[in-house]
């Protein structure tokens, strides 16, 4: 099957991402970049569906494409739970999407996706690994407290897409590596991949793992408790806290890495402070999957648009070349991941499973 029409969309907390191909080859690509002025009206990710589709038809149209597709694939949703894989998007992933706790701004990929698809009688509407892809080991799942469980949140699009090129570079399959995968972006995502599953990753949007530029990452539980029922902040205040404007954020006042290593490069001790134990905390939980892996490492793979920056390169070099081999591929594969997933679900070559 060929000469394929795939429309990919994935949204971002600051961005609205489009890309269009004809079968592999990318005819256009777009990112609509949503300043803090546009999203303050909006109280809740899921109010800015309107304002999200309306940008994303709009830019279509304008580029002359008329919204007729082949397939139409989007990045989320955290709604629950699953295996990793292609999944045609249903009422019900629909309907828990509207309805899940952990939101973020991909959950609006799959209802975006299915109102362009709607356009077209019999195109395909899909998402691919979405972040809540869970292959944990047994032992991952088990916490200090019953009540509370490891639940796994993270990049797993675009990290078992750089797995999957990582293994093409070297001539051999994914599933016959050990690896350790770090997305550095907004939230920090830190994977061990054994044998083409994810089996201990922490939850890069709740509060788990090193803290990011938007993120808090593992916060002391104790403090933590007390803070929350201080009567100083509300519910929503603090998940703010944890998501958002936390992290680097909140101690630099800025989320942007490049700002934040001009800072450091001027002098700026505290600046360097921060970034430094950022990437500090990331090292520490890069090589703690040493022993998730037990010592049988092929690689490390270093990816997200932090991964740009050659000081963040270099501080990680300095601390984990001991490990395993550093491999570094920069920036986001997603929109590539989700069009290239789409086309081996419309050629037969995947299996659309059922959320």
């Amino acid at each position: 099957m060929t000469n394929m029409l795939i429309l990919a969309i994935n949204p971002g907390s600051t961005s609205t991402k489009i890309a269009v191909y004809r079968d592999d080859q990318a005819l256009f690509t777009r990112s609509i970049a949503h300043s803090p002025q546009d999203l303050e009206p909006f109280a809740d990710v899921f109010d800015q569906e309107e304002f999200r589709y309306r940008l994303v038809v709009d830019t279509l149209r304008e580029a002359g494409f008329d919204l007729r597709f082949d397939a139409v694939i989007g990045r989320g949703s955290l709604a629950k739970p699953v295996e990793g894989g292609v999944y045609e998007v249903s009422d019900e992933m629909i309907e828990l999407t509207r309805a899940t706790v952990d939101r973020h701004a991909c959950d609006l990929g799959c209802i975006i996706a299915r109102h362009v698809a709607n356009e077209t009688p019999g195109c395909l509407c899909l998402v691919a690994d979405p972040g809540s892809v869970d292959e944990l080991n047994e032992w991952a799942r088990v916490t200090g407290s019953p009540l509370m469980p490891h639940y796994c949140i993270w990049h797993a699009l675009n990290q078992r897409a750089i797995a999957r090129r990582f293994a093409r570079e070297r001539g051999c399959r994914y599933e016959d590596l050990n690896l350790i995968i770090c997305h550095l972006g907004g939230g920090i995502s830190i994977a061990a991949h054994e044998h083409g599953r994810a089996v201990d990753v922490n939850n890069a949007l709740n509060g788990d793992g090193p803290f990011s530029p938007e993120r808090a990452g593992t916060l002391p539980a104790g403090t933590l408790v007390n803070l929350c029922y201080s009567g100083k902040y509300t519910q929503q205040e603090w998940q703010r806290r944890i998501a958002g404007q936390a992290g680097m954020s909140a101690h630099l006042g800025t989320n942007d890495m490049r700002e934040a290593l001009r800072r450091v490069s001027d002098g700026d001790a505290h600046a360097r402070l921060i970034v430094d134990a950022m990437l500090y905390h990331t090292a520490k939980a890069i090589a703690a999957h040493g022993a998730t892996l037990r010592g049988h490492v092929d690689a490390i793979l270093i990816t997200g648009g932090m991964a740009h920056e050659q000081y963040v390169i270099d501080s990680l070099h300095e601390r984990l070349d001991w490990l395993a081999p550093i491999h570094v591929y920069p920036g986001e594969n997603e929109m590539q991941a989700l069009a290239m997933n789409a086309l081996l679900a419309l050629r037969g070559e995947l299996t659309v499973k059922c959320y």
